[in-house]
């Protein structure tokens, strides 16, 4: 991480008189404030700091936040030009997202400093602070501060860290404030949440645009502070993380091999990123923050996203070309396999991954005319006709290598072959060049009318909000790493505190829906499991995600095969909605269980939960459901599923919405009902 320690001689070079009390309009007593449901946010002029309050009741202490831009703090500028303050209100339309529509209600205040300010904006969902420049020509970004002080030395945090920018696929933890630490090569990246004073908070970042993304540093006592990756100088292309290729060759990685002394260089004139504050009671309300995607930049109206199409994908990489293994599978016979399966199925996608191209160096940069290699025995046109005919979509995989600084180029060759999208892998940076490249792409995808799924990458920010065709994220934990699993710690514990953590951001691509079910103590290890991968947990557990794991691009990680024998649970899979018209929390916290519901487009109700490693009563309640009678259709743990975890419980009933539903969740159990209503015909 040697932008990290060359961030830390940023700080003790430029901002050593800037991080003492009084730094930030010194001389201009007074606070600038905006207040929102209950929650404030609080802008300390004499003291350079920033607060939040919720119910009265302070979660985030006075915390000092600055902007190092040209070599000089923005506080510099000590005094305030002018503070005013408005209201907003109005609801938008969310056609790709967990609701139907988004409320903006919120109070703004902006702190105008004169060639510079910090814009506070208050929600009923949270709050949260950025800086404005306005400035001729390019800055310079040389650092900033963003520290966080947690109220409480007993406060409980839930974190994920990472010994290496933009690698944010690692287990979550636990902790409290006051025993909060990291290794030296190690920062915590986003969401961070923690639960203080009866409050949860999920830090965040949104809007993240030719800009890095916010990382933290654990500093004692509950203190932390940002980190983030500096502009690289040079870098080099990889098939490895150690293996250089030829010059100039596009490779599978790109790789930072000089660092340059600042963050970004940018227009002087513009907004920067969000720093979030999700505010919720409970963190099981996270699951209904907006405040994401309300503060991210909007789609422009001018530009048609109508034909954007969400769904679920066929994908053939995580159980081995149908479990026949890569070099017996991966040929036009089994592709036309998986078109013929989600064509019957009416899944909208099949996902061509590594291995259709030839080799990690798919395109040939002499020949204009040829822009890409096939593998010679992947018939990709053909392919393409094929699942036209039958009108499913092929999301062609690549690594971001081979797109980054030709994207327009490559969007358009692409979407001349026929494809309906890109999943884009590797990027493995969260530097401002990794954040300009997405945006870069989502907008040459979007003109050309191709969805994309941003694999190997940070976090969300809110860019699905202006370009609705970037339908998912990776940036997770996944069911992925069932492939080379090697045992050492809890996936279930993991997957239920994905939900708190990574999912408040925004849609994960987790790849839910193994069929091969292993009990939580099993022996069973990835790297053993050849071309028949499984997961631990039970049935039940896996069809819940569907429903519970918010992703508008959903892939479906088991192979044809095995969804044919399990057909009783496939069908129910395969209609679970992959966007949804509102979001309700349930009961549940980041160490016991996961659960929500969601309304489909329909009116019907999902109610989906999984549980961690240890089996456990759960109570459902359904005050989420309209007046009069509704059938509920159920999938739920076996008595014996804790030792036959493909064992399950497949049941109808007639719920009121005052009725409680009890359940057992067997050790890494899990369950997922869907509720009609009893106009509505149940489906068999």
């Amino acid at each position: 991480m040697r932008s990290f320690s060359y961030q830390l001689s940023v700080w003790t070079i430029l901002l050593g008189a800037a991080l003492a009390p009084g730094f930030l309009c010194a001389n201009a007593p007074g606070v600038a404030r905006a207040v929102c449901g209950g929650n404030e946010i609080r802008l300390d002029c004499a003291a350079g700091t920033v607060e939040v309050v919720r119910n009265g009741l302070t979660v985030i202490v006075a915390s000092s936040v600055d902007l190092v831009v040209d070599g000089k703090p923005l506080s510099e500028s000590r005094q305030p030009v002018r503070i005013s303050t408005r209201g907003i209100t109005g609801t938008v339309p969310a056609p790709v997202y967990k609701k139907s529509a988004v409320d903006l209600e919120a109070e703004e205040t902006f702190a105008d400093f004169g060639d510079w300010g910090i814009r506070l904006i208050a929600r009923s969902d949270g709050a949260a602070y950025r800086f404005e420049t306005r400035r001729q020509g390019e800055i310079t970004v040389d650092g900033e501060c963003a520290d966080i002080q947690i109220p409480g030395a007993d406060a409980v945090c839930w974190y994920a860290a990472t010994p290496e920018f933009g690698c944010e696929e690692t287990v979550p933890r636990r902790a409290e404030a006051a025993h909060l630490a990291l290794a030296t090569n190690e920062v915590a990246y986003l969401p961070f949440v923690y639960s203080t004073t009866g409050t949860t908070v999920a830090v965040m970042d949104a809007d993240v645009r030719d800009y890095p993304f916010l990382y933290l540093a654990a500093n004692g006592a509950g203190r932390l502070a940002a980190r983030f990756e500096c502009a690289p100088l040079k870098t080099k292309y990889a098939i490895s993380p150690w293996v250089d290729q030829r010059p100039f060759a596009r490779g599978q990685f790109v790789r930072i091999a000089e660092y340059a002394p600042y963050l970004t260089r940018t227009k002087g004139a513009r907004t920067f990123p969000w720093r979030v504050f999700a505010l919720a009671d409970t963190p099981a309300q996270l699951c209904e923050a907006d405040i994401v995607w309300a503060l991210a930049a909007p789609a422009d109206p001018a530009v048609d996203f109508s034909w954007v199409k969400p769904g679920k994908a066929a994908w053939e990489w995580w159980n081995d070309w149908d479990n026949r293994g890569k070099a017996a599978g991966c040929n036009t016979a089994t592709y036309r396999r998986f078109i013929d399966f989600a064509a019957t199925n009416a899944i909208e996608y099949v996902i061509l991954d590594g291995g259709w191209s030839d080799g990690l160096d798919i395109f040939d940069w002499n020949d204009v005319r040829r822009p890409w290699k096939f593998n010679p025995k992947v018939d990709v046109p053909h392919l393409v006709a094929y699942a036209t005919e039958r009108n499913v979509g092929l999301v062609l995989w690549l690594s971001w290598a081979q797109a980054c600084g030709d994207e327009a180029m490559v969007a358009r060759r692409f979407a001349q072959l026929g494809v309906k999208g890109l999943k884009v892998d590797f990027i493995d940076r969260g530097d401002a060049e990794s954040a300009r490249f997405m945006e870069r792409f989502a907008a040459a995808c979007a003109a050309e009318r191709l969805v994309v799924d941003f694999h190997g990458a940070c976090r969300p920010t809110g860019l699905s909000r202006a370009y609705p065709n970037v339908l998912n994220y990776e940036a997770i934990h996944g069911l992925e790493q069932m492939k080379w699993y090697k045992g050492g710690y809890d996936m279930m514990t993991a997957d239920v505190r994905a939900f708190y953590l990574r999912l408040t951001a925004g849609p994960m691509d987790y790849t839910p829906g193994a069929m091969l079910n292993h009990p939580v103590d099993s022996p069973y290890r990835g790297e053993k499991a050849g071309n028949r991968p499984g997961a631990f947990g039970t049935r039940s557990r896996q069809m819940a995600m569907l429903a519970l794991f918010e992703a508008p691009l959903q892939m479906l990680c088991d192979s044809p095969t095995n969804y044919e024998r399990n057909g009783e649970c496939f069908r129910f899979m395969s209609r679970i909605p992959v966007v949804w018209s509102n979001t309700v929390a349930l009961a549940g916290s980041p160490d016991t269980v996961a659960a929500c519901a969601r309304q489909s487009k329909d009116g019907s109700w999902y109610a989906a939960g999984i549980g961690t490693s240890r089996p456990q009563p759960y109570r459902l309640r359904v005050p989420f459901l309209g007046e009069g009678a509704w059938e509920a259709e159920i999938f739920r743990d076996a008595a014996d599923s804790d030792r036959e975890p493909t064992h399950y419980v497949h049941e109808r009933r007639m719920v009121s919405r005052g009725d409680e539903l009890m359940l057992h969740l067997a050790p890494g159990g899990g369950f997922v009902i869907q509720f009609k209503a009893k106009e509505h015909r149940m489906e068999r």
